[in-house]
């Protein structure tokens, strides 16, 4: 996902978790890759290390000036980060980078590289500010208490994941909504959902294609609408650009 936050004459712009391929292993997008400015930001945040948001290919992708915030520990368990400007961070570090005050908060996910690599770092989420507009993104993240986020101008909220299951480490699209309510926003933007799908899943299951691909947007602004009334939610499709004028 990429954010312009600010007026235009003075925007930037942040990269969240960036997967810029086609397929990633035995998952496939079903919808063309992001385009070749996808890979341009003032700034890159990474919320935790596995493969599906701290994609080495992806960030090959971007200048190695950009800054990119990385959970602390990052650099150890990934050699491949080398080279890159980091900033490794921890749940209730702050940073300035960018003309950004970036608050990194605790997510409740699991934070090995994968199931069979040694080693963890913080999983980790972020509330980010310009001095005019602010942005909530949790990353992975399951149920947790986020009454201590401060109020953003919008949340960009998980409501889904990749695969036939969800698990308690993700938000599935009610508990997402009751998420915007704890922290408060004027707009919540859905992401990480319907992106990727395993490989002939679709034919083998085709219910559970249907409830956890195609309908977490319908059921995330009836749910919005249900705990959040105040709050504009926003499912548009993948590769559309909106503009938001506070």
């Amino acid at each position: 996902m990429s954010l312009r936050l600010g007026p235009p004459e003075r925007a930037v712009v942040v990269a969240t978790d960036p997967l810029l391929s086609r397929r990633l292993f035995h998952l496939r997008r079903p919808s063309p890759p992001p385009p070749p400015e996808a890979a341009r930001a003032d700034v890159v945040l990474v919320s935790h290390l596995h493969r599906d948001h701290l994609h080495l290919p992806s960030l090959d992708r971007f200048d190695r000036a950009v800054p990119v915030i990385v959970p602390r520990g990052a650099p150890r368990l990934v050699p491949g980060l080398a080279g890159r400007e980091l900033l490794e961070v921890a749940p209730g570090d702050r940073v300035e980078v960018a003309g950004l005050d970036v608050e990194v908060l605790p997510a409740h996910h699991d934070g090995r590289r994968s199931v069979v690599e040694k080693g963890d770092a913080p999983a980790v989420g972020f509330r980010v500010d310009d001095g005019s507009t602010s942005l909530w993104y949790p990353g992975d993240t399951g149920r947790q208490d986020f009454s201590g986020v401060r109020r953003v101008d919008l949340a960009a909220v998980p409501i889904g994941g990749w695969g036939p299951t969800l698990g308690d480490e993700h938000l599935d699209p009610a508990e997402a909504a009751q998420a915007v309510a704890q922290v408060g926003a004027r707009w919540a933007l859905a992401v990480h959902y319907g992106t990727f799908w395993p490989v002939a899943m679709r034919r083998l299951h085709p219910a559970n294609h249907r409830h956890f691909f195609e309908t977490p947007p319908t059921r995330f602004r009836e749910a919005v609408a249900r705990h959040a009334p105040g709050v504009e939610a926003l499912t548009p499709p993948h590769g559309e650009a909106l503009e938001l004028v506070p």
